[in-house]
């Protein structure tokens, strides 16, 4: 999972998936929903089949781009590993919350409501533990005035920080 092309494998993933439910679809899906699990937000099924996917595609080009502008991009070096899991990690988010949108409009019994909460707070925990390892940059972690212009700051708010979203997530 630490690898520059997981994005795009997952981005054939939820468009092999895309093309397989779209002519099941019903012509609005839900494609937002309330705290209480109610849909308050619909598009065509063109949208809902195809938004994800080229998100995940736009991410992943953002992810491999972005060392490339950072202006501490030596740093990079360091981190590599770390800031492809957690790239790899959102895109996955994505492709998850595409699956359960997909499978909600197919009639399965998905509880957006339970569900979505759930992986937010599995995201956090992943982000959380290893925001810790994440190197001063100009794109990833907690990027204030203050952490960027000291590496001890940086390593501090960080340790705080992911602590932090890790007990959030709980």
């Amino acid at each position: 999972m630490r690898s520059r092309w997981f994005g795009l494998v997952i981005a054939v993933l939820a468009t092999v998936i895309s093309v397989w439910a779209y002519p099941r679809l019903p012509p609005t899906v839900a494609t937002h929903w309330n705290l209480n699990g109610t849909p308050n937000g619909f598009s065509s099924r063109l949208v809902a089949v195809s938004i994800m996917p080229l998100v995940i595609l736009a991410m992943t080009g953002l992810f491999n781009v972005l060392p490339k502008l950072d202006p501490r991009k030596e740093n990079y070096a360091k981190f590599i590993h770390v800031y492809w899991l957690i790239a790899n990690a959102v895109i996955v988010f994505i492709a998850v919350a595409h699956v359960l949108i997909i499978s909600s409009a197919l009639g399965f019994p998905v509880k957006i409501d339970r569900l979505m909460p759930l992986g937010i707070g599995l995201l956090f925990i992943f982000l959380g533990n290893y925001l810790t390892r994440v190197e001063p940059n100009w794109f990833v972690g907690i990027r204030t005035p203050w952490t960027l212009s000291s590496d001890t700051v940086w390593r501090k708010t960080h340790r705080t920080g992911g602590w932090l979203m890790v007990l959030a997530a709980l």
